[in-house]
């Protein structure tokens, strides 16, 4: 069974993004090979390595991508999946062939702010409604 291309886009690719593209590609990389890239990268969120690490996976040699240098590439995704805020989303470029867009709103990890347990707290939420997101759309492309 060939793997539907599944592009995962933020702002910065340093969190949100990479997270997304973790949980596919360890959850249901039998099916899907994810990617992740933003509109300008920036540096991985050292937040969001941690709490990925907790979940069991590791992101800390991951590097932050462009976006527009993959449209540049050609290549093809079967779905880009913007998770940034919706004005964020629509800056997104369009990307040839028969691409599926879908837009999940997740707050910005970069964002949070208070003590480091409070911003480690807010980050470990921020993960885990990425990963239930995954998880339920993973979950509902599998084919009978």
């Amino acid at each position: 069974m060939k793997k539907q291309k599944v592009l995962f886009v933020c702002i910065h690719n340093s969190a949100r993004s990479q997270m997304a593209e973790a949980f596919l590609n360890h959850f249901y990389g039998d099916r899907f090979a994810a990617k992740s890239a933003g509109l300008e990268p920036g540096t991985l969120n050292p937040l969001v390595v941690q709490v990925m690490a907790e979940a069991g996976i590791d992101i800390s040699k991951n590097r932050t991508k462009s976006v527009f240098a993959m449209v540049q590439s050609g290549e093809l995704f079967s779905w880009v999946i913007t998770v940034c805020d919706q004005a964020s989303a629509e800056r997104c470029p369009v990307f040839p062939g028969a691409t599926r867009r879908l837009h999940w709103s997740f707050p910005d990890p970069a964002a949070v702010s208070g003590s480091p347990e409070e911003r480690l707290a807010e980050v470990r939420k921020i993960r885990d409604a990425v990963e239930a997101a995954v998880r339920q759309w993973g979950a509902s492309q599998v084919q009978p």
